[in-house]
């Protein structure tokens, strides 16, 4: 791709890398201090990762020093381009606002950098911007494209229904979504992710991924939603989204998901909340009547806070190369080991080893950033391959990316 540069900007990117850095973080927070000032662009974003500490000019930063480094061999970015594109694409991110990030990259580069940004500098990375946002604009039109010409997709934010609520656990309660207008909807491919814009009373409009939690059906879609201390959307949504609350939805997107019908064995690996995409998973490869080995491992405190215990286990009776493991981290007085968990403590590397096919499994793997980094760590350390570690991670992955 790097042969559509020019050979000064290559050469001029390259240099700036040391000064970014350097200074990549303040020249992060400058450029979305800069962005933010314009609401419509405020409110395509995530806030909850940004501010003090918010950990996406963390990820940023770190991304912008990754393209400076492979200005010559793009292709190495191409996982990243990939998931910034499913991003945007369940934000709503349109070709008419890459101006403003870019507009606010160069002022943020000249502030920070002062003399150091040269014309020269500043040219260079126009170009440097323009020639990857051209890339995630053609990605992302198709992703829009293949999503409204989907049968049952659509474009926008589309308005569904909360047709049912389950409670899952202490901490986590299903909602089951049907669109307003009763028609299909898109088929999803299972560890996909819906975006929601919400509207919370004394806020700005809030947009929210939330994991599918079931099988593509053509009529409707679970989430399965955990309530965060502090946390504006999931709180909002254990409180307020009842039978008959209507919610404006993004279609499907996000490129960690089960590819057709698996030829390897596969490795469900979850702790937490991180079991949504887990079960839409299992439920589609129980539907395929799955012919290789299918291990559901899961982590979580303990009976109260375990989701979806009964439902994983009636589908793994339906289906006899279904293995399910599940750890209780601080079993309660009175649990079982056998009958409400199965083995008590955390999944540690070396249980996670000896009791899967590292030699051959695929992993798929979600849960909180301590438990992915020391899921993707150990299997990566143990030689296996990164082309069978998928993991979803809700927010910057910097810190998963690095390990």
């Amino acid at each position: 791709m790097s042969k559509d540069l020019s050979e000064r900007t290559i050469a001029l990117v390259k240099a700036t890398a040391p000064a970014l850095e350097e200074h990549g973080l303040e020249i992060v927070r400058e450029m979305y201090s800069r962005m933010f000032e314009n609401a419509e662009i405020r409110d395509l974003f995530n806030q909850s990762h940004h501010g003090a500490e918010g950990s996406q000019p963390k990820a940023l930063a770190t991304a912008i020093l990754a393209y400076a480094h492979n200005i010559e061999n793009l292709s190495a970015l191409a996982p990243a381009v990939e998931r910034i594109a499913q991003k945007h694409v369940g934000l709503q991110i349109l070709p008419e606002h890459y101006p403003y990030v870019g507009e606010a990259l160069l002022g943020a580069i000249k502030t920070i950098l002062g003399d150091a940004a040269t014309e020269k500098v500043l040219e260079a990375w126009g170009e440097a911007y323009w020639f990857l946002a051209n890339i995630l604009i053609a990605r992302e039109n198709r992703i829009y494209t293949e999503q409204e010409d989907a049968e049952g997709g659509w474009s926008g934010w589309r308005a569904f229904v909360v047709d049912e609520v389950v409670e899952e656990s202490s901490v986590i309660r299903s909602f089951v979504l049907k669109p307003q207008n009763g028609g299909p909807v898109m088929r999803h491919k299972p560890g996909q992710y819906l975006t929601f814009w919400l509207e919370i009373p004394g806020n700005a409009p809030v947009k929210r991924n939330y994991s599918i939690s079931s099988a593509p059906n053509g009529t409707s879609y679970r989430i399965s939603v955990k309530r965060e201390p502090q946390g504006l959307a999931s709180g909002w949504l254990h409180d307020h989204a009842v039978p008959g609350t209507i919610l404006k939805v993004a279609p499907p997107a996000g490129e960690f998901y089960l590819a057709g019908e698996p030829a390897r064995p596969v490795v469900l690996l979850s702790g937490g909340v991180g079991l949504t995409p887990m079960v839409a998973m299992l439920e589609t490869m129980v539907a395929q009547a799955a012919q290789v080995p299918v291990h559901y491992v899961h982590g979580t405190h303990d009976c109260r806070t375990h989701a979806m215990r009964d439902h994983v286990r009636k589908l793994s009776a339906q289906c006899g190369s279904v293995t399910v493991t599940d750890f209780h981290q601080t079993p309660l007085e009175g649990e079982r080991e056998g009958v409400d968990y199965d083995r008590a403590g955390l999944i540690t590397d070396d249980w996670l080893l000896d009791n899967t096919d590292p030699a051959s499994a695929e992993y798929y793997i979600c849960g909180p950033r301590p438990f992915l980094r020391g899921a993707v760590s150990a299997l990566t350390l143990a030689g296996v391959p990164s082309d069978r570690i998928h993991y979803e991670f809700f927010g910057p992955a910097d810190e998963i990316l690095a390990a």
